[in-house]
């Protein structure tokens, strides 16, 4: 059953049962998320991106995920399983989930929506039942290239401190590179060249990026979170990923989970018509 919030014009519809996915954001009878069941915005979680070859360590111990993008595990589980609805009012919702098989550990996953006028609110917190682990949580909105109303493609502006190099097997090298200047113009412009990006950012003081639908919308993604990746490949959708850590993170960045330490990731859309 969807859980539709609401808030002036705004509206927000949620699918608990589809990996508590959002299926919809209109804004002004706009719709701003590419539809179809893979799409809208979905929650990553316990780790983003890619893994390499769906293994990880924890200490001494080797796991083996699943691998759902060959030869790698990519975007955790959650967005597979059906959530429970904890608590939901006209603006607000919370859901929780089980972490289990083919995650190695036990543990819940918790996701808050606060929906306003001009913002969305989203929160994760990812707990442990019995052992620490390592873990990533984020979000992989997939944004309309194309509002639909006659308007012009949507700009990226974002001023990111390092791109990470990805490597051919798509993970990044481990060495940082200074983002193309000409790439950033071009997204800011409107006409990245197809297939620019499927990378990940460091802001070290924040993800801070800004989509712009000429005469239409203005949408910011803001995070406390460090990371972002930006995915520009397809032609009806961009995708600005806020997140925990990069891709691979398990292995090269991890961020453990304890019983008194969890880890908590939040992320604001503040949009206005222009």
């Amino acid at each position: 059953m969807q859980t539709r919030l609401t808030a002036g014009d705004a509206e927000l519809t949620i699918n608990p049962e589809h990996g508590c996915r959002i299926e919809s954001l209109r804004i002004g009878g706009t719709e701003v998320l590419r539809q179809g069941e893979r799409y809208g915005a979905f929650p990553m979680a316990p780790w983003c991106g890619r893994t390499e070859n769906g293994r990880f360590r924890n200490g001494v111990t080797t796991h083996r995920l699943p691998l759902n993008a060959p030869p790698h595990a990519i975007h955790g589980t959650v967005r597979e399983l059906a959530w429970k609805t904890a608590r939901s009012s006209a603006a607000e919702a919370v859901f929780t989930c089980e972490l289990g098989a083919p995650w190695p550990y036990r543990g819940v996953v918790t996701q808050v929506f606060e929906l306003a006028e001009d913002s969305l609110t989203l929160r994760f917190g990812v707990e442990t039942q019995e052992d620490s682990f390592p873990a990533q949580a984020g979000w992989h909105p997939w944004f309309l290239r194309n509002l639909g109303g006659g308007g012009q493609d949507v700009r990226i502006d974002f001023t990111p401190a390092w791109q990470e190099e990805r490597g051919e097997n798509h993970l990044p090298t481990g060495r940082r590179i200074d983002p193309s200047p000409s790439a950033l113009l071009r997204a800011r412009e409107g006409h990245p060249a197809p297939g620019v990006w499927d990378d990940c950012f460091g802001m070290p003081d924040g993800v801070d990026v800004t989509l712009t639908w000429p005469g239409e919308l203005e949408l910011e993604v803001a995070s406390r979170a460090e990371w972002v990746v930006i995915y520009d490949e397809p032609a009806e959708a961009v995708c600005v990923e806020p997140q925990s850590g990069p891709p691979n993170g398990l292995n090269t960045l991890p961020r453990l989970v304890t019983p008194i330490d969890p880890l908590e990731v939040e992320s604001t859309w503040t949009w206005r018509r222009l």
